[in-house]
């Protein structure tokens, strides 16, 4: 019997928003085709979200993105109703947010959802401990648990020792980390992260972003993260979405948007990614020509194989269909000479390989000196395929002839 499908963590449904006080009289206006310049003008209302649709699963990190004005800030702030849709429907867990009452509204943000800003909306008067403690102050919690909870939530942002200092004491970097640390001291299911890094220096930017991989990769939270900088959002995002005007231009992951985008505003959008950053090794590999088994294949057969195929080394695999070495054509063409019969003796452990999701401009330096293809291998062991120069260089040469056609 297969699995039931899970629901995903977040449903937003036709969600649209429109600010202004004719806001019905807009909304029939732009569900009969009306565009938001012609509502604007006729109505006075402007569109902040047009009828966006999309989804986001459990663990997973998924980049709302787009130029200022196409409305990523307004639809997160739909998501936990700090701003109030016109129309549409979110769920959270598979219940619909826009039905709850405020105190309904009041228990879901303090339980299940954290919200970190781009302004760090820090208060100067309390210290690092206090402001990270303020949500659990929030929920009634007694004051030496919520200590507990905040030094937890401080140590992994990397401010164990701040903690009775004052945010004026903290550098940009660290105060945003503070208002990290303040989102997970509630320990949510889902964080909701608008612009969150938009504000820091390069650099700390940088280090922002790589210190909430590492976090993601122990905590595995749902994230929602907004952003205007398309290098950030291909370094943090499982799944873009893109928007433009309020409403959803396409959904992918960073691969699938770069490498067929939906119209030409996506086309100039991503038009000067650099394409080493964005494809993997799993998009570049080919099958490998030729592999044996340790159990059932020794020097001469090995070597038949590299022959026919015209390589000069070949990978080996288990019982399990896991690789475990390489042969090379002069070990094969020796043993047989010294009438041997079992590849271990003569078979490579030491190998380099790279899991699927490597990035090509990781491939490019591995590559440099390796005297055999680079093998990719899933988690389960078993071989997925191979990088090879030209493979490597044809996927780069051809991504790069189509952003320039």
């Amino acid at each position: 019997m297969s699995e039931t499908k899970k629901e995903p963590k977040i449903r937003v449904d036709h969600l649209t928003k429109i600010f202004g006080s004719h806001s019905q009289e807009a909304l029939e206006m732009l569900q009969n085709g009306v565009g938001k310049d012609e509502i604007l003008e006729k109505t006075g209302c402007g569109v902040g979200v047009s009828d966006a649709s999309f989804t986001v699963h459990e663990g997973e990190i998924v980049v709302v993105m787009g130029l200022s004005g196409s409305g990523k800030s307004t639809l997160v702030r739909c998501i936990n109703r700090l701003i109030e849709p016109t129309a549409g429907q979110i769920f959270i867990d598979d219940q619909d947010i826009t039905s709850l009452t405020s105190d309904e509204l009041r228990h879901i943000r303090l339980t299940k959802l954290g919200m970190v800003f781009q302004n760090f909306a820090l208060f100067p008067h309390r210290t690092v401990c206090q402001n990270a403690e303020y949500g659990l102050e929030i929920q009634g919690l007694a004051s030496s648990k919520r200590r507990e909870k905040a030094m937890v939530a401080l140590e992994q942002v990397g401010l164990k020792g701040w903690e009775d200092h004052y945010p004026v004491n903290l550098s940009g970097g660290m105060q945003q980390r503070v208002g990290l640390a303040r989102a997970l001291a509630l320990d949510p299911d889902i964080l909701l992260m608008d612009e969150a890094f938009s504000a820091l220096d390069p650099l700390i930017r940088s280090d922002m972003q790589d210190e909430l991989i590492n976090l993601q990769n122990k905590m595995r939270k749902t994230i929602v993260f907004i952003s205007h900088d398309l290098d950030e959002a291909l370094k943090l995002g499982d799944r873009l979405v893109l928007m433009k005007d309020g409403a959803i231009v396409q959904i992918g992951t960073a691969e699938q948007i770069l490498t067929n985008p939906a119209d030409d505003y996506v086309a100039r959008f991503v038009e000067n990614v650099d394409m080493t950053k964005v494809l993997t090794a799993e998009s570049v590999m080919v099958k490998p020509k030729a592999m044996v088994m340790l159990s059932a294949h020794g020097p001469k057969s090995a070597l038949r194989f590299m022959q026919k195929e015209q390589v000069s080394q070949i990978f080996v695999y288990d019982r399990e269909h896991k690789v475990i070495g390489l042969v090379t054509a002069d070990a094969a063409s020796e043993a047989v000479q010294r009438h041997e019969t079992e590849l271990h003796h003569i078979m490579q452990t030491d190998f380099v390989s790279v899991v699927p999701d490597t990035p090509a401009a990781d491939l490019i330096p591995i590559m440099a000196n390796l005297p055999y293809p680079l093998p990719v291998v899933g988690p389960d062991g078993k071989l997925k395929g191979v990088v090879i120069r030209g493979s490597l260089l044809a996927a780069l040469a051809e991504r790069g002839r189509k952003n320039n056609a």
